[in-house]
């Protein structure tokens, strides 16, 4: 019977394909070759916040380092001159809290 443990241990990490492979997203921007991200365009900078009134990173953008930086002057921008919110609807409850004698 052959002993085992001697010689090279076997690395499980080695392989190629787990979930944080694969192609990254092109940079929405630059592929269409825009070279200035607009404040004004209220519509695509909406898909730049979250729900929350967040803006979203890069990862899940997809958008290059540049255009990033771009967009968060945009949002804040765009914000400043009330063209988007600076919190959603979605973000706040109107219900006053409880106290904890009311449970």
């Amino acid at each position: 019977m052959a002993k085992r443990g001697r010689g090279k241990p076997v690395r499980r990490r080695d392989k190629k394909g787990g979930p944080g492979s694969g192609r990254r997203k092109p940079c929405q921007y630059c592929r269409d070759k825009v070279e200035q991200v607009d404040y004004k365009d209220v519509a695509t900078l909406k898909r730049f916040v979250s729900d929350k009134g967040k803006i979203r990173s890069r990862r899940i953008t997809g958008t290059c380092r540049r255009h990033q930086v771009q967009i968060a002057r945009a949002v804040k921008r765009a914000r400043e001159l009330a063209l988007l919110p600076y919190v959603n609807e979605g973000g706040r409850d109107d219900n006053p809290r409880r106290e904890r004698g009311d449970r």
